[in-house]
């Protein structure tokens, strides 16, 4: 596929969600640029899920402005994906999956099998391209979505605890997918609440706690030196409320 102009950067403005009365996300103001890998820090219940999906434009904000700012914008809703904490996928092969999604796009065929195959390769699927997906293990089922979602070439991919309860080897696996895509040109922006995980994928680490977020800067400057002591009480491994 033709990449087009670019859509980035994707800026948010005083964006608030309020549901119930209840403050979900208090004016945020952020900038995610083309150039790094962003993973969204912060205890369970930050806001951390709901920033994605106001991003993805799966919610509309309370308040404030959300806008791509590239000279490809009006062409955003077709050049992001996302792939959710527990993939959603069709009973049928791996391959098919990934052809569907291609199909729905309208690609001839000789572009959709050129295509599925490279996502499948990168994401280290070839091996299980004619097994049903739906019977494979969550590891599997999680690089089925990050296939699917890279095969119709996102300009910007989200991703939401993307390896939530999966073992060590799986996690391994999905992460080494996730920089493959990355690799390959695709802005990652992705949450996570596992330490661990955020050191070894992100560039940059956007910290968020009670709908705020307190803090973007480098990964390497935030590990190594937080300001506020939110986020060094969550590196430290204490409980936030």
């Amino acid at each position: 596929m033709a990449p087009g102009p670019s859509i980035q950067p994707l800026q948010l403005r005083d964006v608030s969600l309020v549901s119930s009365g209840r403050i979900l996300l208090d004016r945020v103001n952020l900038i995610l640029n083309s150039d790094v890998r962003t993973v969204v820090l912060g205890p369970n219940g930050a806001g951390k899920s709901l920033l994605l999906r106001l991003c993805h434009g799966l919610m509309a904000p309370s308040s404030g402005q959300i806008e791509w700012l590239g000279p490809g914008a009006k062409d955003a809703r077709v050049r992001q994906a996302m792939v959710f904490q527990r993939p959603v996928l069709l009973r049928r092969s791996v391959l098919a999956n990934i052809d569907y999604a291609l199909a729905i796009r309208r690609l001839p065929h000789a572009q959709r099998a050129a295509r599925a195959k490279a996502a499948l390769e990168l994401t280290g699927l070839i091996p299980l391209a004619r097994r049903q997906a739906t019977v494979l293990s969550g590891g599997e089922q999680q690089r089925v979505a990050l296939a699917r979602a890279w095969a119709l070439d996102p300009e910007v991919l989200f991703l939401d605890e993307p390896t939530a309860n999966l073992d060590p080897a799986a996690k391994r696996a999905v992460e080494d997918a996730i920089d493959g895509i990355a690799s390959a040109g695709t802005k990652i922006v992705m949450t996570t609440h596992d330490l661990g995980q955020a050191r070894r994928l992100a560039d940059e680490i956007v910290f968020l706690h009670h709908g705020r977020v307190l803090e973007q800067k480098p990964a390497t400057e935030f590990f190594s030196g937080p300001e506020s002591e939110d986020a060094r009480a969550f590196l430290g491994g204490d409980l936030l409320w």
